[in-house]
């Protein structure tokens, strides 16, 4: 079920390494591992969130504001993939 956008899935890594706090490296781990299992906090995610949004000039719907979507690097590309983002 899953999509590849590897260039969404590298601004992606980007932002987490400016402000995921993740204890592992960004660019290692899979892109179905659990980010909050690796260190990212429900603020971090936040500051993620807001720095994808800055940087694709996007606002996450509601809808999109959950746990799950932010919980791996594939949610989130995702998730950008489905509001139009073709980095």
């Amino acid at each position: 079920m899953s999509t590849h956008h590897p260039a969404i899935e590298s601004a992606v890594r980007d932002a987490l390494r400016d402000h995921g706090r993740l204890v592992v490296d960004p660019y290692a781990i899979d892109v179905r591992a659990n980010l909050y299992e690796g260190g990212m906090t429900s603020h971090a995610s936040v500051n993620v969130m807001m720095t994808l949004e800055g940087r694709f000039d996007l606002e996450f719907p509601n809808a999109m504001l959950t746990r799950d979507v932010f919980s791996t690097i594939e949610g989130i590309a995702s998730a950008l993939a489905t509001l139009g983002v073709q980095a």
